[in-house]
């Protein structure tokens, strides 16, 4: 491959630009991994809420990792955020289905975003050869 200067300037913008673009779907990337496992944990609560019965004793997740103990009681309506800084209260019933249908949609934006991701690494991985490529046939050419 016989590559001009402005082609080989190119083509390191290019590789440049994949760089940025893989760590931005990088980190979209580990947001919505640790979004769905928050979905996740939120829902196993309620499913834990609704096999509870009055006066029965059960862990909640408070964040970080951390756990509280609580008693339930007879009103186990559960006040839901539903986006743009809005909740409404749910039973434990549609709250659950709630929460499932929002894995579902992170599990999809989840798997959309890492084959993008790894749509760009290809991408990155081709060009950034090509470029070594070159500048091993300019080293060669310049030691001749």
């Amino acid at each position: 491959m016989n590559v001009n200067d402005d082609e080989l300037r190119q083509m390191m913008a290019l590789m440049e630009n994949y760089r940025t673009r893989t760590e931005a779907l990088s980190r979209q990337v580990q947001v919505l991994r640790s979004t769905l496992d928050e979905v996740n944990l939120a829902n196993e609560s309620i499913k834990a809420l609704m096999a509870a019965k009055e006066g029965d004793e059960i862990m909640i997740p408070i964040g970080a990792s951390s756990f509280m103990t609580v008693k339930v009681s007879s009103k186990k309506d559960i006040v839901t955020g539903i986006g743009s800084g809005i909740s409404v209260e749910k039973s434990p019933e549609d709250a659950s289905k709630y929460m499932d249908a929002n894995a579902a949609e992170l599990t999809e934006a989840l798997k959309k975003t890492v084959d993008a991701l790894q749509e760009v690494q290809q991408a990155l991985s081709t060009v950034s050869e090509a470029v070594q490529i070159e500048y091993a046939n300019r080293q060669e050419t310049s030691t001749q």
